[in-house]
């Protein structure tokens, strides 16, 4: 057996058709989120001139988003594994709307931010419980292509940013596209109120003792002592961001001011970017639940091709030809995909009562490479005189501090999960059919 996800546990849910529809209305909630999360991407230069701000303060926006959704990853995937996943997105989306909307009616440098971390903390809510809602519908076989799936999903809400927003925006103005797109969050939370179950019948997660702090003391102890849930941390945190970066702000002023692009030409080149992570993700999943040894090799290899590009494109003598652009948009589409490997580390680490802290402490280590890439670039670019050559190089730092690390823990995690592989077949072969 080539994946150690690939074993039939005792108790797995069935999966079938009413599985895909409630992991469907989750998905669809981070579908939602996404396109709030990524609508100052396409936005940036509007909202310098709106709030009348340099590049270090428009930064903020996304820093402050990030620093919030990162901060919250672990108190979320507490509140999942204790709460379940339907009251932790119903509180998601009440608080990511808000957010939307207040954004849309904001004319202040203040009260802008203020709900751009309203938006980032209702965005933190949503992943991780659709990370935990599919491995309570599917079967632990299914766990690395729901995720894949689900990640893509999401980024084709980038793409109804970058094809769709921009568009409104410059049509419509910003208090209009704004305000209209906060109904799709009105929709989606009638959906969950009204249809969404946390899992099939019978198939709960077990009892847990919970203690005030000592349960969140436990939880979040034994899902960090765990090799596989640090391996995966780091592996999100060196694979996610330069993308991130790139799509969440900096990418657009870098293909217009420093590369020369149009508005128009740049919102294409990040339409490569989700197109590519939409593609890449169908492959990196079914590589990996066939294959489980791929995983760091993957991971890896998306690091060091991520590397090169970006290098390249940086090096090139005055503005690099549109090939080399399309080229790098293309390689930045395999990040997303490759952060989730991320969570197929910690999956198999992790007990179900334990998933959704895993999945907090493995999603906080990307979005903290963000955050700290976005003021990076923010700053550098004020000290610079808007170098975007010197700024962006700022990524191959963390990307040497993130590989250092998954070296380090890889065999840690192997020999951990050879030892849980062991005893899950061990127990499977004790349990009545």
């Amino acid at each position: 057996m080539s994946s150690t996800s690939a074993v039939r546990l005792p108790g797995d849910p069935p999966g079938g058709r009413r599985a895909v529809l409630m992991w469907g209305l989750g998905v669809s909630v981070y579908f939602v989120a996404i396109t709030y999360r990524t609508s100052l991407g396409v936005a940036g230069i509007n909202a310098a001139e709106r709030f009348d701000i340099n590049a270090s303060a428009l930064s903020t926006f996304s820093i402050l988003q990030l620093l919030v959704y990162a901060g919250m990853q672990i108190p979320v995937g507490l509140l999942v594994d204790r709460w379940g996943t339907r009251k932790v997105l119903t509180l998601g989306i009440v608080l990511f709307t808000a957010g939307q909307f207040g954004f849309a009616l904001s004319e202040s440098y203040p009260v802008a931010l203020a709900c751009r971390a309203l938006l980032g903390c209702g965005d933190a809510m949503t992943f991780i419980s659709v990370l935990r809602l599919g491995s309570r519908w599917f079967p632990a076989k299914r766990g690395p292509l729901i995720g894949q799936v689900a990640g893509l999903i999401g980024m084709s809400g980038n793409l109804v940013t970058t094809l769709l927003l921009a568009r409104v925006l410059n049509t419509f103005g910003w208090t209009p596209t704004f305000a209209g797109s906060a109904a799709g969050g009105l929709l989606v939370l009638v959906l969950v109120l009204a249809f969404l179950k946390d899992h099939p019948e019978g198939h709960g997660p077990p009892p847990v003792r919970r203690t005030g702090g000592g349960y969140v003391r436990r939880q979040i102890g034994d899902a960090w002592r765990e090799p596989g849930t640090r391996l995966g941390m780091w592996v999100h945190f060196t694979t996610q961001f330069p993308a991130m970066v790139f799509l969440l702000l900096w990418g657009l002023p870098f293909l217009v001011r420093a590369q020369g692009l149009t508005v128009a030409d740049a919102g294409a080149l990040l339409t490569v970017v989700v197109l590519s992570n939409m593609a890449v993700g169908l492959v990196y999943g079914q590589v990996i639940a066939r294959h489980h040894r791929a995983r760091a090799p993957i991971a890896l290899g998306t690091v060091a091709a991520t590397a090169v590009v970006w290098g390249a494109v940086l090096a090139w003598p005055g503005r690099a030809p549109l090939w080399a652009l399309v080229v790098l948009c293309v390689v930045l589409g395999a990040c997303g995909p490759a952060s989730m490997v991320g969570f197929d580390f910690a999956r198999p680490a992790n007990p179900p009562e334990r998933q959704g802290t895993a999945s907090g402490i493995v999603n906080m280590g990307g979005f903290t490479a963000s955050m700290t890439t976005l003021l990076a670039v923010g700053v550098l670019l004020d000290l610079t005189g808007d170098n975007f050559r010197i700024a962006f190089a700022s990524v191959f730092l963390l990307q040497a501090l993130g590989v250092s690390q998954i070296l380090r823990l890889r065999r840690q995690a192997d020999r951990r999960e050879r030892e849980r592989l062991v005893a899950s077949r061990v127990e499977a072969v004790h349990v009545p059919v």
